[in-house]
């Protein structure tokens, strides 16, 4: 049986930040994953996730929101310092939190020295993160210029090269329709690497139903084949969030 949740950074805006956990958990979700949880108090979001009764998938690094700045450190040349400075504070927002996953975003970078300089910072974050779970995560460039993890293959190429048990990729199937235009073809050459699913519909980005991606034939497949992960939103609603979840109970 599939398994969602839901992105408290997109989803349920209707709300301020810390109540969406309730909110979620009004609307059915036991699951929820916060991209970037740092502009409140660890101890005040420890509180929401614990009074809703909700389990956090995952959280992203590096913090705080990246506002007009730089969208991840990990193949930044020279940005190793600011890398692990980033990620040692994600963990303890972690240690606070329980996120299952941390994803780590890779920032705009180019080339073989991006590459060895991600490898590097992978490796050294899979050590210090213990028991901690990592993920990374192709995003197209087309929403995101210039950033350096754009290619699945380049992706799973990075993780025979970091192999690190605790760090695993994560799969959104909006960007894997943007990039490869492929998306059951892109998750049949690479779903035993995959320990996260994310998902929206194109165009628009709104909720997975109808458009160019066949999500009801990507459901069933992940169904069949016994996906035990989550598969959380992670869209704009065209609406009010709760008017907008058919796609799940169908």
């Amino acid at each position: 049986m599939l398994r969602f949740a839901a992105n408290l950074t997109m989803l349920f805006t209707e709300y301020p930040p810390l109540e969406r956990f309730g909110a979620a958990s009004a609307a059915g979700f036991d699951t929820v994953e916060v991209l970037f949880p740092y502009d409140d108090p660890a101890p005040a979001t420890r509180a929401a996730i614990d009074a809703a009764g909700v389990t956090l998938a995952l959280i992203n690094c590096p913090p705080p929101n990246y506002t007009g700045g730089a969208r991840g450190f990990a193949a930044i040349l020279g940005g190793q310092d600011r890398f692990q400075h980033d990620f040692r504070r994600t963990l303890r927002y972690a240690q606070a939190l329980g996120p299952r996953f941390v994803h780590i975003m890779s920032g705009a970078a180019e080339g073989p020295a991006a590459r060895a300089t991600m490898i590097e910072n992978l490796r050294w974050a899979a050590a210090e993160a213990g028991s901690q779970r990592l993920t990374i995560e192709p995003i197209n460039r087309l929403d995101m210029p210039g950033y350096f993890l754009c290619d699945f293959d380049l992706a799973a190429d990075i993780l025979d090269a970091v192999g690190a048990p605790n760090i695993g990729l994560q799969f959104d199937a909006y960007h894997a329709h943007r990039i490869t235009g492929d998306v059951i073809g892109t998750w049949n050459r690479l779903r035993e690497r995959v320990v996260h699913v994310q998902v929206s519909g194109f165009p628009g980005r709104h909720e997975p139903a109808g458009g160019e991606i066949d999500y009801d034939a990507f459901f069933a497949q992940l169904d069949a084949e016994g996906y035990g992960g989550w598969i959380s939103g992670e869209y704009n609603p065209a609406g009010r969030t709760e008017d907008g979840l058919g796609w799940i109970r169908r």
